[in-house]
């Protein structure tokens, strides 16, 4: 418990500290948000919340202060925040960093427990929670929001289960992510980038995967999901909005709320509230507090907030969507304030 505490403290110092001093550089480098037009945003903040986290955690493992486990999701996840890193300095097509990080989820899902198809499922979620997380970040403070949710409520699960050493990967997660919105709060002066988002999302996932060993297959799927509702949401609206548009726009849920008026801050706390709102059914079903219709409520909620935000005209300027792109993770917009 005391080494939880301060090892989370340490991450969110030196989160904070190294996302400051890396800002120069990844603008040196290039190493900026495409997307933006008006201003370069340096994406330092994914690299410092990889660091840190891989840092601390294996630092807690070697000394032996820290209790073992998530080594090797931890190598996993490094990996593909490796892929997403590549991503932000070049162009790497959705395919690609979706086959990437599928093959490293192959390498860290409990067979012996999912059996195979179980593993082949929980190999897909792990990937597509990796790219909604990438997804997210079309907003200032989105990502880094949800992710420090769902880290919380994953961790919870994992304590739960006596998994020691995969709970305090996910406190030390958690508290990355908040030391990084420090920076990233709207109007943001760094981003998180390909490379932390991917991160971020595949340890979720994966954790949430792990936690959930040894439990019925059903109701595991209505906790992992609802652990990540606000994920699953974005990519939901963001795959029907440009089918039936049949073009590429500003269709994130972000992007949506702000049409309706919100503020740069507003949305991200509408969506953190949402994103907590799912959590804590997730936790609650997950300790069998509420039964298995909990995560229902939570599907059934996020479906009527996709059909609603629908309904909301985008704005001109959209281009076609090409063929071979992949429609939830490529929106050319981010939320800015005004």
């Amino acid at each position: 418990m005391l080494y939880g505490i301060a090892a989370a403290t340490t991450a969110l110092l030196l989160t904070a500290v190294l996302t400051a001093l890396l800002r120069a550089p990844a603008l040196r480098l290039g190493l900026t948000d495409r997307r933006r037009q008006q201003r370069k945003v340096p994406l330092s903040g994914g690299v410092a919340v990889v660091l840190t986290t891989c840092a601390v955690v294996v630092t807690g493992e070697r000394t032996g202060i820290a209790p073992p486990g998530g080594g090797e999701l931890l190598v996993a996840a490094a990996a593909v925040a490796a892929l997403g890193l590549v991503a932000d300095l070049w162009r790497v097509r959705p395919r690609v960093l979706l086959v990437g990080t599928a093959v490293a989820a192959a390498c860290v899902v409990p067979y012996e427990e999912t059996g195979v198809v179980g593993g082949m499922l929980a190999v897909g979620w792990i990937a597509c929670v990796a790219l909604g997380f990438r997804a997210l970040d079309h907003a200032d403070g989105l990502a880094g929001t949800v992710g420090v949710v769902a880290a919380f409520g994953v961790g919870a699960c994992a304590a739960a289960e006596v998994m020691d050493g995969l709970a305090v990967l996910l406190s030390v997660l958690a508290a990355a992510l908040t030391g990084f919105l420090m920076h990233n709060w709207p109007p943001a002066r760094v981003g998180l980038g390909s490379g932390g988002a991917l991160f971020a999302g595949f340890v979720l996932a994966a954790a949430g995967v792990v936690a959930r060993t040894g439990h019925e297959a059903a109701s595991s799927a209505g906790v992992l999901f609802a652990l990540n509702a606000v994920a699953v949401a974005d990519v939901l609206l963001v795959v029907v909005a440009r089918r039936l548009a049949g073009r590429r726009g500003p269709d994130h849920l972000a992007h949506r709320l702000r049409r309706l008026g919100l503020t740069p801050q507003g949305t991200v706390v509408l969506l953190g509230l949402g994103a907590f709102a799912g959590v804590l059914v997730g936790v609650l079903e997950h300790l069998g507090w509420v039964g298995a219709t909990g995560s229902l409520w939570v599907a059934a909620g996020a479906l009527v907030v996709v059909l609603a935000l629908l309904r909301v005209k985008s704005s001109g300027g959209s281009r076609p969507v090409p063929a071979q792109a992949s429609p939830q993770v490529r929106g050319p917009l981010r939320v800015r304030n005004g």
